[in-house]
């Protein structure tokens, strides 16, 4: 009995054993799985249900641009367009179909020069898809996996094998043995290669322009069509449009098209300030210059997405706004006058006037004196057209900043100024103009002989001896007759510093990029070329500079900076309505000339005295706003013809200046010939703007005759 009993304890504790192990390894999956529900339930369930939040930005209207009288410049026009947003996961005959369905209905222009198709770098259709022979053999292996694959031969496996070629120096291989009749066979699925070429070309979950400015068929076909398009969607895309044409579209600007997206040489900045890399931005002058006010903000969408790029959700974060505008000071009624007297000037001046075989430009620019603001500036240039061989007028106001000219006696007024600052000179001083003869044969005169002249008839006559004997007078060396020539580098200097007071020679300040400062010239060691640079026939300087220049002399010796942009106002969606200004561009002066008022005053004087009864008296002594100015006529070449430019400064009325004004006219006519016209450019430029301000001022006093009449209706009315 007894031996039973212990056998039975021992087996019980066996048991139990067993049982507090089982119980143990129990608590301890217990425990595991409470951590894993409990603790880290949540997070393992995100795991499962992982989904991805992709926020895309989408592009919203640029700013618009208005003249100083809030007329629309440059505006934006809705374009219907087909998009086509790219997924992950997407294969690659997937996209394939699709280019094929959308390449049925709608038409796209295609070029490509492998088949003989002109170049059309020119085009300004931004849909047109210039192919290359790459993209039609990248097509043709991706649609002939078959045949590409026989491209590649056992020998050239076997050179992979021994390492004589790398894996991926078989697609080359590949490309290089596509022969001519294949790739003609693709002849008939151009649209379809160009379609797939841009649905490619985009970033994933961001819609990528396929064609803009739909017409309703196109536009109905795909909208109906849209459920089985996948990635395929119908949007407004908004296209630059120009209320004036090409009125001031050179300085304007342009932006990059769909297909050009960022600019390569910028594309680590634009893309560090929150830009993709097919968004369009301002490419050359305003429009990039003021690209991060005209841009807007671009619209927020979140996609929330499953991990395979399939959509799940999205989420509109920010609306966006479109550009702020930018009002600029241009009066563009004046502008379009401007360009209408250019052209018709270049026009009748070839037909009418001798000696104008070289002349195929004209510059007029425009500006307030007292506070930089451009009202015009003009330019134009002769071109012949290729195809019709017939001659146009093209666009040039960009020439205001970009060229430069020598522009001959015009800048008597800045010479006359630094020779009384330097004390060469006096109010009072005299000279006798007569041909001045130096050793060497040297012989310097002014187009007729003067007599005794002072500063008032030297510029009312455009003597050049008075510039000369100034110069000499400057460098301390007086004139015999016969005498040997000797003028030193620092008088050159000297001059220049004086006319940089005013503008010549240096940077205007003006906002835009690619402005030249002109160029000076370098030969010093011949002393006829500094009185040769006293009357503007050395140095050259852009129509841009002479307008600041005779601007700094009307407004009593302020340089002021020339701007364009007058002020940057708030987006508004309605029509004819202002935003509020973000911000205004007040004047500023850049120096004050060292001369005072009183030789200033000498210099307007006789600027007075060459409209009234001097070299610009035909066109502009009968003038009723009593406008003062220079003329100026400069010898130089052009493609080794000798000619002569002819230019103007003018401001108006004297007695209180409100308009400068240069104009410039290279090449004006060839030696042994002449022509007035750039006196006369100017002479209708002037005209125009006070006839224009005359009727502004007719239209006010119209309005406010027509408030007072309605407030004594309003009145009378009432008493009865």
């Amino acid at each position: 009995m007894k031996q039973k009993k212990r056998k039975k304890t021992h087996v019980s504790f066996r048991v139990n054993t067993l049982f507090f192990i089982v119980f143990l390894l129990f608590s301890v999956l217990i425990l595991r799985l409470g951590v894993v529900q409990i603790v880290h339930g949540e997070n393992y369930k995100r795991e499962v249900e992982k989904t991805e939040d992709v926020t895309v930005n989408t592009p919203v209207p640029r700013g618009k641009m208005l003249d100083r009288y809030n007329r629309v410049i440059v505006d934006n026009q809705p374009l219907n367009a087909v998009t086509y947003t790219r997924f992950k996961g997407v294969k690659q005959e997937e996209k394939l179909q699709v280019a094929k369905e959308i390449a049925a209905i709608i038409n796209l222009p295609v070029t490509t020069t492998v088949f003989g198709d002109k170049d059309t770098k020119d085009t300004k259709d931004e849909n047109i898809v210039k192919l290359t022979e790459r993209d039609l053999k990248d097509y043709w292996i991706a649609t002939h996996p078959k045949a590409a694959a026989k491209k590649i031969t056992d020998a050239d496996r076997k050179k992979v094998e021994n390492g004589e070629l790398k894996e991926e120096d078989l697609y080359p291989l590949q490309l290089k043995r596509i022969t001519k009749s294949e790739l003609h066979s693709l002849k008939d699925e151009l649209e379809v290669i160009a379609i797939k070429s841009k649905m490619e070309s985009g970033y994933e979950l961001t819609p990528q322009i396929i064609k803009s400015g739909l017409n309703n068929e196109e536009m109905a076909i795909i909208s109906e069509r849209l459920a089985t398009l996948p990635g395929i969607d119908v949007t407004t895309y908004w296209e630059r449009m120009y209320t004036y044409d090409d009125l001031l579209s050179t300085l304007l600007g342009n932006i990059t098209s769909p297909d050009e997206g960022l600019p390569r040489e910028n594309l680590a900045y634009y893309l560090s300030h929150g830009y993709s890399r097919n968004d369009r931005v301002g490419k050359s002058y305003l429009e990039k210059q003021y690209e991060n006010v005209l841009r807007g903000q671009k619209a927020r969408i979140q996609h929330i997405t499953d991990r395979s790029g399939n959509i799940l959700d999205e989420k509109v974060i920010s609306e966006g706004q479109r550009g702020s505008d930018l009002v600029l000071t241009v009066d563009m009624e004046l502008q379009k006058k401007v360009e209408d007297i250019l052209t018709k000037g270049l026009l009748n001046g070839k037909a009418r006037m001798a000696g104008t075989r070289m002349l195929d430009r004209a510059f007029v620019i425009m500006m307030d004196p007292k506070t930089g603001d451009i009202l015009a500036m003009g330019g134009k240039q002769l071109a012949v057209n290729k195809e019709t061989g017939k001659r146009e007028v093209k666009d040039f106001a960009l020439g205001n900043i970009t060229t430069s000219y020598e522009m001959g006696s015009a800048v008597k007024g800045a010479t006359i100024l630094a020779g009384l600052d330097s004390g060469a000179i006096n109010l009072g001083t005299v000279f006798y103009d007569a041909p001045m003869h130096f050793k060497g044969r040297l012989t310097k005169k002014s187009s007729h002989n003067i007599g005794s002249a002072g500063i008032g008839k030297a510029l009312e006559q455009s003597s050049n001896v008075y510039m000369f004997r100034t110069v000499l007078n400057m460098a301390g060396t007086a004139y015999k007759p016969y005498g040997k020539l000797n003028i030193q580098r620092k008088t050159f200097d000297q001059l220049r510093s004086y006319y940089s007071q005013f503008g010549l020679g240096v940077s205007t300040g003006l906002e835009l990029d690619n402005e030249t400062v002109g160029m000076k010239g370098t030969v010093y060691s011949e002393p006829g070329k500094a009185l040769d640079l006293s009357i503007g026939q050395y140095d050259t300087y852009t129509p841009l500079q002479l307008v600041q220049y005779v601007s700094t002399i009307a407004n009593g010796g302020y340089r002021i900076k020339p701007h364009l942009v007058k002020e940057i106002r708030e987006p508004e969606l309605e029509d004819d309505v202002t935003g509020s200004i973000q911000r205004s561009f007040e004047p500023e002066v850049l120096n004050r000339v060292t001369m005072n008022d009183e030789q200033i005053n000498a210099v307007k004087s006789g600027f007075r005295r060459v409209m009234t009864n001097g070299t610009a008296r035909a066109q502009f002594s009968s003038e009723p706003y009593k406008p003062a100015g220079k003329t100026g006529t400069a010898e130089t070449f052009d493609n080794g013809v000798e000619v002569r430019n002819s230019t103007l400064i003018a401001y108006a009325p004297y007695d209180d200046p409100e308009i400068s004004m240069a104009v410039v006219v290279p090449s004006a006519f060839v030696r042994g010939t002449s022509n007035a016209l750039s006196r006369e450019l100017g002479r209708d430029s002037l005209r125009a703007y006070f006839d224009l301000k005359k009727q502004g001022e007719q239209e006010l006093e119209n309005k406010e005759l027509q408030k007072q009449k309605e407030t004594n209706t309003s009145e009378t009315d009432g008493e009865e």
